[in-house]
């Protein structure tokens, strides 16, 4: 799961670097102030053949708020709450209809896992499942399998907890390990400086990178993947279920993860046969974690719970149809933000003593773990994507990109560009904010042009997914770039490849031959 903040752990930089970075982001947001509501006015004031009044002034609102969202004049989730408000003033939709997307069950379903992925983070669990991983006795003090072990470890962890919090805490693990490199290089008489080692610059990318691949692996794991489910329900009546994504999800983060090993051990090397010390370390931080707690039991067991309700409707539909009523009835008393509450729910009711006097999650750990910024963001980009459709503005504009397409694009061209158009926008801005701009209008253009709107809606959640080029791109990258391993030229080159070949070679494919055959 992702957070939208990209300022958190910002990147280490020179007095001078800082003061231009910090220069930008004035000037950007000061543009952004001025030049946005200029914009929409010039929208507003313009005549525009074949849009209802409505439609019309929720394209002079949607550009308000679009390039708000990119340039950030104000916070993204602020912005998020001002369409639909302006919606209301400006007579678009009625009250209700504005604010009834932030009921919508996918909000549910994504704070129920808030709230699982934090009591993983209180309790421990999910270092406990981090350093599982890396030490396994086939890992060793082999660089390339410590390289590789490190990678599924963040992979793993992202698909179900915050892709930030992750790369958080799987950053000091890389680090550790990198400073036991360096000792061990010391002692054999052959020094090193780390800022230019490239293996050092290898293992941070792929600890950035891992975590962003992780998260597509569910539903929960990424703002954009629910996003777009989100669009898909209230725009389509289209419903794909927890487990649907997590067989192509599951298929796409392989295959990304694949990629992003090839590329980065091939460019970063590393220079040794074998670590020494690594093993000590890693032995290390295993025994600080000592015996499983009752609250780490408590916390797999609600997570389990979850995850066992989440994926049953998939094996039913497998073994007893689709038209069967053992799955008609689950699916009605156990749908996906239902499962999602329980599990979390359960976190209040287990105790980690016999008094039963605490808890396994308290609620102010709880309520830590709700990044309500995203809710509020995914809320209000449902509300506007909602508008859009009713209003017949999605349409409009899908009709407008069918004909800038020559009238008749394939399927592949149209999946193509809108996945390009998802990746290039998550580089520059946060990529739940490019999903809630892109999404509507990849939608709308897929049935103005008689295609399914479901591989295109996929595939612009996968493309959002791969912010690789550059420190602002995902907080996993600004979180690694920190450490001053990585030069910029070096994260640019390595997310020029692997985001280009991730879409060419994975997400097109998966879109347009392993979605359609699921669904």
């Amino acid at each position: 799961m992702e957070d939208n903040l990209k300022d958190l752990n910002a990147p280490v930089v020179e007095p001078d670097e800082a003061e231009t970075d910090s220069a930008f982001d004035r000037r950007r947001r000061l543009i952004g102030a001025i030049g946005a509501p200029i914009c929409a006015l010039l929208v507003w004031f313009t005549p525009i053949a074949g849009l209802s009044p409505e439609a019309h002034k929720l394209l002079a609102i949607m550009t308000l708020v679009a390039l708000w969202w990119i340039t950030e004049p104000i916070p993204i989730p602020v912005t998020s709450m001002v369409g639909p408000t302006l919606c209301v003033i400006c007579g678009v939709v009625k009250m209700k209809e504005a604010f009834a997307a932030f009921a919508n069950p996918m909000i549910f379903l994504f704070m129920g896992g808030f709230i699982i992925a934090k009591a993983m983070m209180v309790n421990g669990l999910d270092k406990r499942i981090a350093y599982g991983i890396i030490s396994m006795k086939w890992v060793g003090d082999c660089p390339r399998r410590i390289f590789l072990a490190i990678g599924l470890a963040c992979m793993l962890c992202s698909g179900w907890i915050s892709n930030t919090a992750t790369a958080a805490m799987m950053f000091p693990i890389a680090l550790g390990l990198l400073e036991a490199i360096r000792e061990m290089m010391a002692a054999n008489g052959k020094t090193i400086n780390l800022r230019t080692y490239k293996y050092a610059t290898g293992l941070m990318l792929m600890t950035a990178y891992a975590c962003s691949i992780g998260g597509v692996l569910t539903p929960i794991g990424t703002p954009p993947n629910i996003i777009m489910l989100g669009f898909l329900s209230e725009m389509c009546d289209i419903h794909v279920s927890f487990f649907q994504w997590m067989v192509w999800g599951l298929v796409a983060m392989i295959a990304y993860f694949i990629i992003a090993y090839i590329v980065l051990a091939r460019m970063f090397p590393s220079d040794v046969e074998h670590i020494e010390g690594a093993q000590d370390f890693i032995r290390g931080k295993v025994k600080e974690l000592g015996n499983w707690t009752t609250a780490q039991r408590n916390t797999l067991f609600a997570f389990l719970v979850a995850v066992i309700l989440w994926v049953t409707p998939g094996f039913l539909n497998i073994f007893l149809g689709t038209q069967s009523e053992v799955l008609t009835a689950y699916n009605r008393l156990f749908p996906e933000a239902i499962a999602a509450m329980i599990g979390a729910l359960l976190l209040f009711f287990l105790p980690v003593d016999r008094k039963w006097s605490r808890m396994t999650l308290t609620w102010s750990d709880a309520v830590k773990g709700v990044e309500w910024g995203t809710l509020l963001l995914f809320g209000g980009g449902l509300a506007m994507g909602g508008m859009m459709y009713s209003t017949g503005l999605s349409e409009w504009i899908g009709a407008q990109i069918i004909s800038m397409m020559g009238g008749e694009p394939s399927e592949l061209l149209l999946v193509a560009v809108f996945c390009v158009m998802s990746l290039l926008l998550s580089e520059l801005t946060s990529h739940t904010a490019a999903t809630n701009m892109i999404g509507p209008l990849a939608i709308g253009a897929a049935l103005s042009a008689g295609f399914s709107p479901v591989p295109v809606a996929v595939g612009v959640a996968l493309s959002a997914s791969l912010g690789f080029m550059l420190p602002v791109s995902t907080p996993p990258n600004a979180i690694v770039y920190a450490s001053g391993y990585i030069p910029i030229t070096k994260m640019i080159k390595t997310g020029v490849y692997i985001d280009f070949i991730g879409i060419a070679v994975v997400t097109i494919p998966i879109v347009l031959y392993l979605v359609e055959m699921i669904l």
